[in-house]
C-alpha cells in the first residue's frame, strides 16, 4: 500500500481533467444562472466567478426582487423567466445552470436545449423518472451537452479515493456505508413553505435531496451501478407528512458488493462515506457538505493514516471542470445517461418502500 498511497499523496488537489492553462483563458464560458435561491446566491454563483473557465452574465428567477439583488452584485443581466425562455438574452450566454426546483429542470433544460445551449442541471434531474427521461432526450435531440451537478465529482478527495480503489489498496471491495443528514427546519429557522417538503415540485424529501449524495459518489468511487435496490422511508414530523423524513437503502452492485445507506432530514449533522475492502478502509468523513471541509483517511491492520490536503471550492471545481470540457471541446462524465442510472435506481427504492420487496434495475429501460 505504501508506495501506492504516496504516489497519490503527491498534488492530492491536483485536476486530473485539466488540460488547458486557466491563466490563459480571455474567453471563458458565459453561464446564465436559471434560479436564485440560496444555494446559487451563496454558493454557485460564487463558485462561477471563481473558475477562471466560466463567468455568470445572466441571471433569472420566479422572484424578481432576487433577480434585480443579484443582477447588480454580480454586474449580469437581469430577465424573467419569460424572457429567458423566448432567448430575449441568448447572445449573452453560451451555456445554462439549472438550480430551480427539482419539477421545474424540465421546462428550462428543454428551452435552453431549443436555444442550442450547453446545459449544467442540478441533481437530482427531475422530480420523476418520466421527466428525467424527456429533459435528457431534450438535450440528446438538440445534439447540446448536457452536465449534471454531481460537485462530489470533481471534489479531488472524492477523486483519489476513487483513484486509490483503481489501485488496489483497500483490495477487494466487501461493502460501503454511507449517511447524510441535517436539520433541515432548523436549517431554515423552522419554515414549511418550502419546495422540498412538497412532492409535486421535489418528487420526495430526504431520499431525493440527500439520498443522491451517498447513491451517486459509490457509483463513481467503485465505477459500478447497482443492479438491485431496497429501502425504506419514515415519516415523523407534521411538517414532513407528504414526503420522506428519513430513507435508509441498501445498493446491490456485481460481484456481490453492497452498499449501506440512511439519510435524514431531521436528525444530527453527519456526513460519511466508508469503503471497506479486504486490505484497508478508505474514509471520507466529512463526506458531502459543501460547507464543510472534507476529511480522508486510510485505515489498515489497525493502523490510520489522516491525509492533511488543502481543501478546494467545490462549486468552483465543479464549474471548473464545466467549463474548461466546454472551452477543450471535451465530453463531460456525468452526463445525462449517467444521471438516468440515479433516477432508476431512486425510482426503485420508493417502490421497495411501497412494497417491500427488492427491486432490480433494468438498463434497458433507460
Amino acid at each position: 500500500m505504501e508506495t501506492a498511497f504516496a504516489d497519490y499523496l503527491d498534488e492530492f488537489t491536483r485536476r486530473d481533467w485539466e488540460t488547458l492553462d486557466p491563466e490563459a483563458v480571455t474567453d471563458p464560458v458565459r453561464v446564465a444562472a436559471v434560479g436564485l435561491g440560496w444555494f446559487a446566491r451563496e454558493w454557485a454563483l460564487p463558485g462561477i466567478a471563481r473558475s477562471a473557465y466560466t463567468e455568470a452574465t445572466v441571471v433569472t428567477d420566479v422572484d424578481s426582487d432576487a433577480v434585480e439583488t443579484v443582477a447588480a452584485e454580480r454586474d449580469a443581466t437581469g430577465v424573467t423567466p419569460e424572457e429567458f425562455r423566448s432567448g430575449a438574452a441568448v447572445d449573452a450566454y453560451d451555456a445554462v445552470y439549472v438550480a430551480t426546483p427539482n419539477a421545474a429542470h424540465l421546462d428550462y433544460v428543454r428551452a435552453a436545449a431549443e436555444q442550442g445551449k450547453a446545459v449544467l442541471c442540478e441533481k437530482p434531474l427531475e422530480a420523476t423518472l418520466d421527466r428525467a427521461r424527456r429533459l435528457v432526450a431534450a438535450c440528446r435531440d438538440a445534439d447540446v451537452p448536457l452536465m449534471v451537478g454531481y460537485r462530489m465529482q470533481t471534489d479531488p478527495a472524492v477523486r483519489r479515493l476513487r483513484d486509490l480503489l483503481r489501485a488496489g489498496v483497500a483490495g477487494d471491495v466487501i461493502h460501503v456505508h454511507a449517511t447524510m443528514s441535517q436539520t433541515m427546519l432548523g436549517e431554515l429557522a423552522g419554515d414549511t413553505d418550502q419546495w422540498r417538503l412538497d412532492p409535486e415540485l421535489s418528487g420526495g424529501c430526504a431520499l431525493m435531496d440527500l439520498g443522491v449524495y451517498p447513491l451517486n459518489t459509490t457509483r463513481f468511487v467503485l465505477g459500478e451501478d447497482p443492479v438491485r435496490v431496497s429501502g425504506r422511508t419514515h415519516t415523523r414530523r407534521v411538517a414532513f407528512a407528504d414526503v420522506d423524513e428519513d430513507a435508509s437503502f441498501r445498493l446491490a452492485f456485481p460481484d456481490g458488493v453492497d452498499a449501506l445507506c440512511t439519510v435524514s432530514q431531521n436528525a444530527q449533522h453527519a456526513s460519511r462515506l466508508d469503503v471497506t475492502g479486504t486490505e484497508a478502509r478508505l474514509i471520507l468523513d466529512p463526506a458531502f457538505y459543501e460547507r464543510e471541509d472534507r476529511g480522508f483517511a486510510v485505515v489498515r491492520d489497525g493502523t490510520r493514516v489522516d491525509v492533511d490536503f488543502d481543501q478546494v471550492h467545490q462549486i468552483e471545481e465543479e464549474f471548473a471542470y464545466f467549463g474548461h470540457q466546454l472551452l477543450a471541446d471535451e465530453p463531460f462524465h456525468p452526463d445525462g445517461e449517467h444521471a438516468l442510472a440515479d433516477m432508476r435506481a431512486l425510482d426503485g427504492i420508493y417502490q421497495s418502500a411501497e412494497t417491500g420487496r427488492p427491486v432490480t434495475l433494468d438498463e434497458d429501460a433507460a
